[in-house]
């Protein structure tokens, strides 16, 4: 990986503000955009324009032909086939469209067991909690280790008699990388479906749906140099014909009458209304891009600026770090507190000094971070543009703030 060239396809990274340029570790909450996706949302607004398989005119075949070639690129990106394939905004709405669907076709029943883990993002939790409260299923958590990996022991106990088990791909606060081939296994094997929140995975790491035997994916786009507004839920396509779609409308149906309607072939069942078309374009890009450095390179980059973080504020008396504290067993986020200031203040103090751009507060995860500090955390997160001089330079700076106040 030629780092230097890479930053050259970024534009906010030759952007300074106060004389300086932008340090930027805030990559778990949305990733910066390269020129090549910027340009291929541009070039559809400025030459397409025009809505998908409404139209027999050129511009509209055009912008077809690309929605679909988009979901055939991000299908194969991640082992997929491409009617397995639903576009969507975000991981969020992935999670809701899974949780929906399964509602609006019986799948559960008052006393069904739903499990998930104690380091899961709100898009995670809150669904299922909807079904308590609707159905009265039983939410429960597998519980964490010290190191806060996943204890497997708790997992392998509460697994049983499980409908379907939800987890995180990779942790979004403590950085955990579950092991999902063994969990994949042992859910199965209770019978359970098994569904992968991959927000902090797929822009990180080389997944392959189908090798994995999941049965639910979703992932967002912004959080892997594509536009916001874009990512996909990944389904496996016995699954996807046998539930209900829960949102309805245009483009997902096959015929309506006056009191009845059949619905479209997958992916369309799942894609109602106008889609995100410039996203499309944009989402394309990016997959191409993250190809073209590979994603093998792109977990090599990232795993070693994490061992560099971890050291250099491992040096640091006041600071406390959460997670495993290991570079092998986390992906490239460190969540971390001070002693002497707020994960606020630390936050407002980097930027204002530096512009250095990290992140503070619940994370969304609030359950998790609020046990830990009932302020919220800090948290520093990197991605393939990210550099070696740049960790270094955000823990020389946390050090000299932090030994300013004592």
């Amino acid at each position: 990986m030629d780092i230097q060239q890479i930053r050259e396809d970024f534009p906010i990274l030759q952007r300074k503000i106060r004389g300086k340029p932008i340090v930027y570790l805030d990559n778990a909450a949305t990733s910066l955009k390269p020129k090549q996706v910027i340009d291929a949302e541009k070039y559809y607004y400025e030459n397409v324009s025009a809505n998908v398989h409404r139209g027999l005119h050129i511009l509209s075949e055009e912008a077809s032909r690309e929605h679909e070639r988009a979901h055939e690129t991000v299908a194969k990106f991640v082992g997929a086939k491409k009617e397995e394939t639903i576009f969507i905004r975000n991981a969020t709405e992935g999670m809701n469209l899974v949780m929906y669907s399964l509602y609006n076709s019986n799948f559960f029943k008052k006393g069904d067991k739903i499990l998930v883990t104690k380091m899961e993002h709100h898009a995670n939790i809150v669904p299922w909690q909807f079904l308590e409260r609707k159905i009265g299923v039983k939410l429960e958590f597998i519980g964490l280790n010290k190191d806060y990996t996943l204890d497997m022991k708790d997992f392998e106990t509460k697994v049983k008699g499980a409908k379907i088990v939800s987890i995180t791909g990779a942790s979004n606060t403590v950085a955990t990388l579950p092991n999902l081939r063994e969990i994949e296994k042992i859910a199965h094997k209770e019978g359970a479906l098994f569904c992968v929140d991959a927000a902090q995975l797929i822009p990180h790491h080389e997944v392959n749906f189908s090798a994995m035997n999941f049965d639910f994916m979703t992932f967002s786009g912004h959080k892997m140099l594509a536009p916001t507004g874009t990512g996909a839920l990944i389904g496996k396509k016995k699954l996807l014909e046998q539930f209900e779609p829960f949102m309805f409308g245009g483009d997902m149906i096959h015929t309506v009458d006056w009191h009845s309607a059949k619905w479209n072939t997958l992916p369309n069942k799942f894609e109602a209304g106008t889609p995100n078309i410039a996203g499309s374009y944009g989402i394309n890009a990016a997959v191409e891009y993250l190809k073209k450095i590979g994603m093998s390179n792109i977990a090599r980059h990232e795993e070693n600026l994490t061992k560099i973080a971890l050291e250099e504020m491992e040096k640091i008396n006041s600071i406390n770090i959460f997670g495993p504290k290991d570079a092998k067993k986390q992906g490239g986020i460190v969540l971390f507190e001070s002693t002497k200031l707020s994960a606020h203040e630390l936050a407002m103090a980097l930027s204002e000094s530096e512009n250095i751009c990290i992140r503070s507060g619940m994370h969304c995860a609030e359950p998790l971070v609020s046990s830990l500090n009932k302020e919220g955390l800090a948290r520093a997160s990197f991605y393939l543009y990210n550099t070696e001089e740049e960790v270094k330079f955000f823990a020389t700076k946390l050090k000299e703030i932090l030994t300013t106040f004592g």
